[in-house]
């Protein structure tokens, strides 16, 4: 295991793999497997941090604050049927779940209902989320949850590109979107404030995740309090990215993670990423089709909530195409949406199977 997190400091320092929580997880996945010192025990550092900030789900709470705060939700607002891609890019979830539970069937496998939908969440390439569903759900595979998650999330730009050009054609991929309309600042300090209202009343097993977005957002569009804004998305962010990876580290015991379980994670893992984008790649074509060529099918494989990875990925397809094709604003708008629709999916499967 110490080899491992040794694999992870390579990867996000040579490769620049989602380093900014791959470091801490390797260092602190090579710290808690040093014999004798204990640091990743119940009164070692590491293992103070874990009960402190993930137990307790305080840490993935921050950071969705802090993403919130960085978020501007403007191109979603912009055109509002854009919300249907992110929603649509979240069924790769349903369908890990179906295959998590089928992997029973393997000799040396088994996954409860409870570990399945921890796992199936991976397919939302949201890591907080992911860590917040396993540490109420499945809190003995949160170290592979979260190394998948956060793995997976490095690889959008390997992972997506070859299921874009498969699933479009060369005329889909060429589609220029016209200039989104420009969002008033009230519909934006609005919009934080709806959202949370929907949560609250449709699934309140969502509100502690879409509650601290919407709370790091209106503190962005507001306007009136700048200082905790940069706070949100700066300094506050980056000191709980660096306990949250120490304390996810922890958890890469060897007794723990080398199992036919974590093998069969890191499986669905990628078969849950690649069955999201290609779920909102489809129904790209759909909106394609409805709207008579207005709407470019990639911005769909943007609906994962890999921010802004995803986004990026499809505009630098939709340039291959055709280099006067900029998606970079539209498909931030799925994009964004797919934040809000991974926190929904882990609120319905915290509703549904954590009781």
């Amino acid at each position: 295991m110490i080899g491992i997190g040794g694999l992870l400091l390579f990867l996000a320092i040579t490769k620049n793999y989602e380093p900014l929580l791959l470091i801490p997880i390797g260092f602190g996945g090579i710290l808690a497997n040093i014999p004798i010192a204990g640091i990743g025990g119940p009164d070692g550092l590491l293992g103070l941090l874990y009960q402190m900030g993930i137990e307790t789900g305080l840490f993935p709470l921050i950071i969705f604050m802090g993403i919130g705060a960085l978020t501007d939700f403007g191109p979603l607002l912009a055109r509002p049927s854009l919300m249907i891609l992110g929603a649509a890019a979240q069924f790769g979830i349903f369908v890990t779940l179906i295959g998590a539970v089928l992997m029973n069937f393997i000799p040396g496998v088994e996954f409860s209902m409870a570990d399945a939908a921890a796992i199936a969440i991976i397919g939302g390439a949201d890591g907080p989320t992911a860590i917040f569903l396993a540490s109420r759900l499945a809190p003995d595979l949160l170290g592979a949850i979260a190394v998948a998650a956060y793995s997976y999330m490095a690889l959008v730009p390997l992972i997506q590109p070859p299921i874009m050009r498969f699933l479009t054609t060369e005329e889909e991929r060429q589609t220029c979107m016209v200039q989104p309309r420009v969002v008033s600042q009230r519909e934006k300090i609005f919009f934080p404030l709806l959202l949370l209202g929907i949560a609250i009343v449709l699934l309140p097993s969502a509100t502690p995740l879409i509650g601290m977005l919407a709370f790091g957002n209106l503190l962005r569009e507001s306007g009136v309090v700048e200082r905790l804004s940069q706070t949100a998305q700066n300094e506050l962010i980056n000191i709980v990215t660096i306990f949250l990876g120490l304390a996810i580290g922890s958890k890469l015991s060897a007794d723990k993670f080398l199992t036919a379980e974590t093998l069969g994670i890191l499986l669905l893992g990628i078969f849950a990423f690649s069955i999201g984008t290609a779920s909102g790649l489809l129904m790209g074509k759909v909106m394609y089709r409805v709207t008579g060529g207005q709407v470019n099918p990639l911005i769909g494989a943007a609906g994962v909530s890999a921010v802004p990875m995803a986004a990026r990925v499809a505009n630098r397809v939709g340039l291959e195409a055709n280099p006067q094709n900029f998606l970079l604003m539209h498909a931030m708008g799925p994009n964004v949406a797919g934040v809000i629709g991974s926190a929904v999916a882990a609120g319905v499967l915290l509703a549904i199977v954590g009781g």
